[in-house]
């Protein structure tokens, strides 16, 4: 008498059959979004390695411009601005010669071809290190926040960027921005929000990348509790209500669950955050020798794909294209 049983292993023998089989496509170049921390600073060729992100660097203008031009495949940059002066009002933020406005305005004449998108938040900008305006009492005032990261946004779109991305977590963030955008002649310019943006503690390398750590408390009050998996369906909804485009989960791989349940609630085009904290463990277990860096890169990557993310912000993304390892 024969015993049957699912012989999974029929379909791994070849290299080409796995791959006729697959599920998840591979790492596409137009999948990945490069961060870049731009510092306003007076030194022509600014380039300071971030100790707790080895391979990556705070940089100048020019520095940025190299970068940029040394990895002609990347399709996507976020970037993140540095001012050389910081005060409550967060005034450089929507300057029309801020850090992140000169440097759109520079990577669209050296590469046109280049898809920026711009974070729009107030905290690196801020002397207290927090996203809103700060009430006596310490706590934020979030109706008031607003107005200054519309503008914020909208100085980012009048310098040429091409997508806008309010990582605030404000709430009202999207409806004034999208407001302001149309009422300028912008109402063709996307919004990208971090609607699902968590208080993790793995954003802890970013705070010196960005020199954005609050100087009192935290940003638990308007970041979601980590504990909450229903909150985050509450929030891409609304977002997607008040304007937004396309939607950010922050951070990526332990939140995956997050990533796919709200791959399941929402049509509009989804990004991963692999966010500052995930890109130090693997870097560090990898220049250890204790993992394969690469292939645990690709891995975490394609599981977030796996999980439901169309576009991926990684500090990978740069040596991904560089080396040829996407498609």
């Amino acid at each position: 008498m024969t015993t049957f049983f699912h012989r999974g292993r029929r379909l791994r023998q070849s290299p080409e059959l796995r791959v006729l089989v697959r599920e998840t496509p591979p790492i596409l170049a137009e999948d990945l979004i490069m961060p870049y921390f731009v510092v306003e600073t007076e030194e022509r060729h600014f380039r300071k390695e971030i100790s707790s992100m080895p391979g990556q660097f705070q940089l100048g203008l020019d520095e940025l411009e190299k970068q940029v031009a040394s990895a002609p495949g990347l399709a996507a940059a976020l970037l993140f601005g540095i001012p050389a002066q910081k005060d409550e009002k967060a005034s450089g933020s929507c300057a029309e010669n801020g850090i992140v406005q000169q440097a759109v305005r520079r990577l669209k004449t050296r590469r046109p071809d280049l898809l920026i998108i711009t974070d729009v938040c107030l905290c690196e900008y801020m002397s207290h290190g927090h996203c809103g305006i700060l009430s006596d009492d310490g706590t934020i005032r979030n109706d008031a926040t607003l107005p200054l990261i519309a503008e914020t946004a909208l100085s980012h779109a009048r310098a040429g960027a091409d997508m806008v991305a309010p990582s605030d977590m404000m709430d009202g963030r999207i409806s004034a921005i999208r407001a302001a955008l149309d009422a300028d002649g912008f109402a063709q310019t996307p919004v990208l929000s971090y609607a699902v943006k968590y208080a993790s503690a793995f954003y802890g390398p970013f705070r010196e990348a960005a020199q954005s750590a609050p100087a009192c408390g935290d940003r638990k009050s308007y970041q979601m509790d980590p504990g909450n998996a229903r909150e985050a369906l509450l929030e891409a909804r609304a977002d997607i209500a008040e304007g937004a485009d396309a939607l950010i989960v922050k951070p990526a791989g332990p939140y995956a669950d997050i990533l796919c349940r709200v791959r399941q609630a929402v049509d509009v085009p989804l990004c991963a955050y692999q966010v500052s904290g995930e890109y130090a463990m693997l870097r560090a277990a990898g220049l250890r020798g204790w993992v394969d860096e690469k292939a645990v890169m690709l891995e975490s990557l394609l599981c977030l794909k796996r999980a439901g993310a169309d576009m991926l912000i990684t500090y990978y993304a740069e040596d991904i294209v560089k080396q040829g390892l996407a498609r």
